[in-house]
């Protein structure tokens, strides 16, 4: 009888089941790196890894979703007709938008105790909405913008419910600046490995990098759970409104102007906790109206008039990436500055930022482009870093998250309030440079005063951030 002869598998299977092997232990190590970064600090006891990771994956996904809009909105169409639709994207969208933002706070008031299934709920819509965007973002109907508006308000939810959370899961020795900022870094390193890979998934199709952001919001729904139980622990919260008039002691009880507890029935505000708070919110808004006058000036100044001899594409580039390496020094530097007190931070901020485009204004170039962009960055990562962290430290807990909301649409209508300027601005470099430095002029007159009274107030008191 014949002997049959088994082979073994052939070279092409062997070298693919060892490539195989290579792509899973570098993946393996990979995934292994990352929590061990993640889980850094007491980070991985405390449930603040499980946050980090959960932001990166939400930058991910938002990333995935901006690149989507703006190939269709502003890329695919001459400039006359990208201005148009820009300009009314953001009317579209921001408009119902202010209606719909003084009811966010007071929803996520009332499930105090469901924050993680808050976060999954902003992720799950998100995902749905991805995948509807996905069949009309091709022709940039106007069905299209009812669904960006559904992104932007569940984008803003979820950032309101992860700052609040970040106190609940802050590890011992960890300042709230340096968790604010391990967690913003995160979200910056993931939106810049988006970015190419949804650039990338463009080339597929205007419509794959909605498939995608699809599933990087479906993995992040789930993921949502992961989060530790004590983040839906909100005993007695409250909301809180952007009124002033009242002051209180930080973290501690509601006082009015005469140093008594309010009456039954009597609504504290935000302006309760006093003024730094406030003045830090109007420092922030100034350098968020600078963040969406540059991004959209900018944008279509050197798409028509490019720099330095640099097509329009490149000079954009230089721009986009001196802004993005801003705002990841600015969150670094915002972890090594911890022990300086967030009013001093904003403070230090806005004259940069001052600077950058009062030299941008008066030598006008590819340079102080660059510069201007960097300073932006880092101006603005500064200043949110050590804003969320006066909220954490100065509001009572009871009405934390609804602060957070209020603020969050103040710095979103400020950056709209900028980008619309950029919009019906024209075309001069030199002007543009000019009303940047009065965006952040304006601030810095509402802002530093308090600022430093706030920063002398505290100099004498142990710092909590």
């Amino acid at each position: 009888m014949a002997r049959t002869v088994t082979s073994g598998p052939g070279p092409v299977r062997r070298a693919g089941t060892a490539v195989a092997r290579a792509a899973q232990r570098t993946s393996g190590a990979v995934v292994r790196r990352v929590r061990r970064h993640t889980h850094a600090g007491g980070a991985g006891e405390s449930g603040l890894a499980k946050l980090i990771e959960l932001h990166a994956v939400n930058s991910a996904g938002d990333m995935l979703i901006t690149v989507a809009l703006a190939s269709t909105i502003f890329f695919s169409v001459p400039t006359g007709e990208a201005r148009g639709r820009v300009a009314l994207y953001l009317l579209v969208t921001m408009a119902p938008f202010a209606l719909l933002a003084p009811v966010i706070g007071p929803l996520l008031d009332r499930v105090p105790h469901g924050r993680r299934a808050a976060m999954a709920v902003s992720m799950l819509v998100r995902a749905i909405l991805a995948w509807t965007m996905a069949s009309v973002v091709a022709t940039a109907g106007l069905e299209l913008y009812p669904a960006a508006l559904g992104v932007l308000v569940a984008s803003k939810a979820y950032g309101v419910v992860r700052s609040a959370v970040v106190p609940r899961l802050l590890p011992a020795r960890t300042t709230l600046v340096k968790a604010n900022s391990r967690v913003t870094l995160a979200g910056l390193l993931a939106t810049a490995a988006a970015a190419p890979i949804g650039g990338l998934l463009h080339l597929l199709g205007p419509g794959a990098p909605l498939y995608g952001a699809f599933v990087v919001f479906a993995c992040g729904t789930l993921l949502s759970f992961s989060l530790p139980h004590k983040v839906d622990s909100a005993k007695g919260e409250a909301r809180a409104e952007l009124t002033a008039g009242a002051a209180a002691t930080a973290g501690g009880p509601f006082l009015d102007e005469e140093g008594r507890r309010p009456g039954k029935g009597r609504r504290p505000g935000l302006g309760s906790v006093g003024g730094p708070v406030l003045h830090a919110l109007q420092a922030n808004a100034a350098l968020r109206a600078l963040s969406g006058f540059l991004t959209l000036f900018l944008a279509f100044l050197l798409r028509d008039h490019p720099l330095g001899g640099l097509s329009g594409p490149v000079s954009l580039g230089v721009a986009a990436v001196s802004a993005g390496v801003g705002n990841a020094f600015g969150t670094a530097l915002g972890s090594w500055l911890r022990d300086r007190g967030p009013e001093r931070i904003i403070m230090f901020a806005l004259v940069g930022a001052l600077t950058a485009t009062c030299v941008a204004a008066a030598r006008y170039g590819l340079l102080t482009i660059a510069l201007v962009a960097t300073a932006a960055g880092v101006a603005q990562a500064l200043s949110k870093l050590s804003l969320d962290a006066m909220i954490q430290r100065d509001v009572p807990e009871e009405v934390r998250t609804s602060a957070f909301a209020r603020s969050e649409t103040a710095l979103q209508l400020a950056w709209v309030i900028g980008g619309a300027i950029g919009i019906v601005l024209p075309l001069n470099g030199t002007l543009g440079m000019s009303v940047a430095a009065c965006l952040v002029a304006v601030g810095f007159s509402f802002s530093v005063r308090g600022l430093v009274s706030a920063s002398r107030g505290r100099a004498t008191r142990p710092r909590t951030v």
